[in-house]
C-alpha cells in the first residue's frame, strides 16, 4: 500500500529535479497500488504524476526502452524510486479524439511483437505457463490462511482442476510471435489523437506469447468469442504480424488457447496483486477471479474444441 508521505516524497523529488511548481494536482486514477494524477502547472502546462509499488515498478524501464526501439509511449520526462515505490513524471497526451479500433489494435501491436525480448522483463514461456494455476492455487491457501478468503468463493478446486487441465495444453506458448506483450491491451489501453496512437499502461508487460495481447482486447470479464479473436487475428496478420500468429497451440485453435491462458494470467494476477493488500478482496474481484478460471477450464477441456471453434477459421 502507497503512503500519502511516500507519494509526497516522490513528488517532491520529481518537481523539485526538473524546477517545476505544482499549482493543482487532478486525480485521474488512485488504488492501493498505484495512482495517476494530472499536474497543473505555473506555466500552464500539465503533466501526468504516475506511482507505483511492487510488483508494477519496471514501467519507466518498459517505456524508455518501447521509446528506444520506435513504439509510440508516453515520453518520460523523471522518475525516481523512495521506499520500494516508483515515481514517474510523463508526458501528457492530451484527450484522445477517438475510440480505438481493432484494426488499430492489429497495427499496434504488429509493431510491438516485431521487437526482441525485453531485458528485465519476466519471460512467459511455455514452463511459465504451465506453473500458473499452481501459484494461483498457493495465492488462495494464503488468502484463506490469513482468513481473507471466506464464503461463497470456494476458489481452490477451480485451480486444482486447472493445474491438472493445463498439463497437456501448454505447448505452444513459443510459437511466434513471441516477445514483448503489452498484456492488457485493451482500447483504453491505446491512446488515439491526431498525432496518432500511443501505448499507454505497460506495468505489466512480459516476454511471452504475442496472441495473448490479443486475446485481451475484447475483455476477459466477457464470454469468450472464437471467432472474434479469428478474425482480429487475421487483422493482425495483415497488419504485418507473424502468420504463425493462426498456427494451433497444444491440440487447440490459436484463437481457444490464446483466450484461455489469457484469463488464466489474468486470474492470477488478480489473486497475487490481493496478498499484496491490506483489503478483503472485493467480491467483484472474486467473481471476476472464479468465473476467469471457468472459463479457462471450459475453453482448455477436449469439449471446447468442438462447441467453439468458428466453421469458418480464415
Amino acid at each position: 500500500m502507497i503512503t500519502e508521505q511516500v507519494t509526497h516524497a516522490l513528488l517532491a523529488a520529481l518537481t523539485h529535479a526538473a524546477g517545476m511548481e505544482v499549482v493543482r494536482r487532478e486525480p485521474i486514477r488512485i488504488w492501493q497500488l498505484s495512482g495517476v494524477e494530472r499536474l497543473h502547472l505555473a506555466d500552464d502546462t500539465t503533466i501526468v504524476f504516475k506511482y507505483a509499488t511492487s510488483p508494477f515498478t519496471n514501467e519507466d524501464r518498459t517505456l524508455r526502452h518501447l521509446a528506444a526501439h520506435g513504439i509510440p509511449v508516453p515520453q518520460v520526462h523523471s522518475s525516481v524510486t523512495i521506499d520500494g515505490t516508483l515515481g514517474m513524471l510523463i508526458e501528457d497526451l492530451g484527450p484522445a479524439t477517438r475510440d480505438a479500433s481493432e484494426n488499430d489494435a492489429a497495427v499496434a501491436v504488429a509493431r510491438l511483437h516485431a521487437l526482441d525480448l525485453a531485458p528485465r522483463l519476466a519471460t512467459l514461456d511455455d514452463t511459465a505457463l504451465c506453473a500458473l494455476p499452481a501459484r494461483s492455487l498457493a495465492y488462495v491457501e494464503r488468502l484463506t490462511d490469513t482468513g481473507r478468503l471466506t464464503g461463497e468463493h470456494d476458489l481452490a478446486p477451480l485451480f486444482q482442476a486447472l493445474d491438472h487441465a493445463t498439463a497437456q495444453r501448454t505447448a505452444g506458448a513459443e510459437i511466434p510471435p513471441f516477445g514483448i506483450c503489452h498484456s492488457e491491451l485493451h482500447p483504453t489501453s491505446l491512446h488515439i489523437t491526431r498525432h496518432g496512437w500511443h501505448l499507454l499502461d505497460v506495468a505489466k508487460a512480459f516476454n511471452g506469447p504475442g496472441i495473448l495481447d490479443l486475446a485481451t482486447w475484447h475483455g476477459t470479464r466477457n464470454p469468450p468469442d472464437p471467432p472474434r479473436l479469428r478474425r482480429l487475428l487475421n487483422h493482425y496478420v495483415h497488419a504485418g504480424g507473424h502468420p504463425h500468429a493462426l498456427l494451433d497451440r497444444a491440440g487447440l485453435p490459436a484463437e481457444t488457447w490464446a483466450l484461455a491462458w489469457h484469463r488464466i494470467w489474468a486470474a492470477e494476477t488478480l489473486l497475487h496483486q490481493a496478498t499484496l493488500t491490506t483489503d478483503n478482496p472485493s467480491t467483484e474481484t472474486l467473481d471476476a477471479i472464479q468465473l476467469q478460471a471457468a472459463t479457462a477450464l471450459e475453453l482448455l477441456s477436449n469439449k471446447s474444441r468442438s462447441s467453439i471453434s468458428s466453421p469458418n477459421r480464415t
